[in-house]
């Protein structure tokens, strides 16, 4: 693959791995090329963090044009620090949401998210804690009220998932951890949520494509998003009557830092490759699907799962 160069006050000649534009936070903007091949890398904590990575996910399109499709919403957006998440909450501050932005511990991503935002012009509010938490679920929607009076769309987005060889090496902590992480929150949260939530809300959960091809090392990861699947079916059918929909939208290999959280890195370059469209995507790319899904272009849809994969899986 044949690679562009930057040159940069630290970074004079530096391979950027398709990124064309680098800003003083060091976030790419926009990509020459869509086939990224990415540096060996790995982290040992989880669920990750953005500012470690090279190159930065692509999180926001410069060439986007919102035309107010969430004037005046109220959002929460776990996860919403870095990855999808991020990509996500910028999103919806451009379409005229304000933004409660959820995370456990990544409080630079978080920072980092937070001036990128009031760079825009939005309105954010950083709550930092643990969703596998109850009361800590209870806490969220509490002062999302106490904020700003309302709340009409919950992105259910947080996660962790661990690359075993066997299942026979995934041990009862990891499984039981990954279980509440993944599942156990979106119960707590979505519950709490419920209650503050009107005719016309919209609950958006992140599952995986992993779900419906079986990736054989995330074997406790996939189970817990294919419950987010069953959750989102049912939980629709039960809330159709109220008018509050729900729906899931199932990434393919993203780049986001669960990536070099969970792989091996030596995995990393070819992250992606085995999709048709030969690459990895990048966070910008899945957040106007959260757009429609949280605003009324999507008034008649409930119960789905949405996929953005690469032609991974036909779903």
């Amino acid at each position: 693959m044949d690679y562009e160069y930057f040159n940069s006050k630290d970074k004079i000649g530096k391979d950027d791995y398709g990124l064309k534009y680098v800003d003083d936070y060091g976030y790419g903007y926009k990509c020459t090329q869509f086939k990224l091949k990415f540096p060996p890398q790995h982290q040992t904590i989880q669920p990750g963090m953005e500012y470690l990575m090279e190159p930065k996910p692509i999180f926001d399109n410069p060439n986007y044009i919102a035309c107010g499709k969430l004037q005046n919403k109220v959002a929460i957006v776990t996860g919403g620090d870095s990855g999808i998440g991020r990509a996500v909450a910028i999103s919806f501050i451009k379409e005229g949401a304000k933004i409660v932005i959820v995370y456990l511990n990544e409080h630079k991503d978080a920072s980092d998210t937070k001036k990128y935002i009031e760079s825009l012009g939005g309105e954010c509010l950083l709550i930092s804690g643990d969703v596998k938490n109850r009361s800590f679920c209870d806490y969220i929607v509490k002062e999302t009220m106490n904020r700003f009076g309302k709340l009409d769309i919950l992105v259910n987005n947080a996660g962790v998932q661990y690359q075993q060889k066997s299942l026979l090496f995934i041990s009862d902590e990891q499984f039981d951890y990954t279980m509440k992480t993944n599942i156990y929150s979106i119960f707590y949260l979505t519950k709490s949520a419920l209650k503050e939530m009107k005719s016309g809300a919209s609950i958006i959960n992140v599952t995986s494509v992993t779900t419906f091809y079986g990736e054989p090392e995330l074997i406790d990861y996939v189970t817990s998003k294919g419950a987010i699947v069953g959750f989102t079916r049912s939980l629709a059918t039960n809330l159709a009557d109220k008018n509050i929909r729900v729906n899931a939208i199932a990434p393919g290999y993203f780049w986001t830092p669960l990536q070099p959280a969970c792989w091996e890195k030596e995995k990393i370059p070819t992250l992606g490759f085995d999709a048709p469209m030969k690459r990895a995507g990048e966070p910008f790319e899945l957040a106007p699907m959260f757009v429609y899904l949280a605003s009324d272009d999507a008034s008649y849809t409930t119960g789905q799962v949405l996929h953005i994969n690469g032609g991974l899986y036909k779903g």
